[in-house]
């Protein structure tokens, strides 16, 4: 049923991106798309989660950054419930890092730029700094902030796009870990991107989830091996599914430290009384 009902929305999803694809402004092709994913996270993420579109601070981020310096905009941003946003206007948010769960970047079409510029921006969400206090937990907990990207359209084999990321992460001066066997590659997060789902065609994770298809005995065979992908006409939204829905389900007794944000917050003519 899981798997059936998915597919559809998959095919459903590639079918309404159709309807887009004939706008005469390029910027009317991609809006839509936008909200057709969101529609399907409305629809089938965790109400622990909420879907936001803006960029994300730490305690580190200032404001009016220099154009050197500025902010990545995120199509689609799933954070906690329980935490704040701040409203910079327009139905966009600025997103405290220790709240964020994971982004996706929709593309009309995956080609080079687009995966450089997703990189880009994933690597940026990885650097972030999150202060947060800790109890206890229990399942799953990412080791960073998930950065997925989800294409309507792309290269016919997932080759083409995995054949990009060691020249773009060399390009952007990104280093690309080798993953430990067993239980400890769950633990290393990725330097930038999680995950690729080009709809209708086929699916790239760094192997470092959970939930996967590869085995410590096929990593044998290829001990340096990072990725994982396959080329499939059905199963990518299934898979992407999966990731969200194991992101969130684990149970964390956890709780901001807002002291890291006000760091800059001076008390002039304090006083005691009683």
């Amino acid at each position: 049923m899981l798997k059936a009902h998915l597919d559809a929305v998959e095919l459903s999803l590639v079918a309404s991106s159709g309807i887009a694809a004939n706008a005469g402004h390029s910027i009317h092709k991609g809006t839509p798309r936008e909200a057709f994913i969101k529609e399907f996270i409305d629809g089938h993420v965790s109400e622990r989660v909420a879907v936001g579109m803006g960029e994300i601070i730490d305690c580190q981020s200032c404001p009016n950054p220099p154009a050197t310096a500025q902010r990545n905009q995120y199509d689609i941003i799933l954070y906690k419930r329980d935490y704040p946003r701040l409203n910079i206007g327009g139905g966009v948010y600025a997103f405290l890092a220790e709240s964020v769960v994971a982004t996706i970047e929709v593309k009309s079409t995956l080609d080079r730029h687009n995966m450089k510029r997703s990189i880009r921006a994933a690597h940026a969400a990885k650097q972030l700094t999150r202060n947060v206090v800790t109890s206890f937990h229990s399942g799953f907990q990412p080791p960073g902030i998930l950065n997925y990207v989800v294409a309507f359209n792309g290269p016919m084999k997932m080759a083409t796009v995995h054949g990009w990321l060691d020249p773009i992460h060399s390009e952007l001066e990104i280093p690309l870990p080798i993953l430990p066997l067993g239980d400890d590659r769950i633990g290393k997060a990725a330097p930038s991107i999680d995950g690729v789902f080009v709809l209708g065609k086929g699916v790239l994770v760094f192997d470092n989830a959970p939930i996967g298809f590869a085995t410590d005995e096929i990593r044998e065979v290829l001990p340096e091996s990072r990725w994982q992908l396959a080329d499939q006409p059905s199963g990518n939204l299934l898979y992407l599914f999966l990731l969200l829905t194991t992101a969130v389900s684990g149970v964390s007794g956890s709780w901001l430290n807002p002291l890291p944000y006000l760091r800059n917050c001076n008390v002039t003519n304090l006083s005691l009384a009683r």
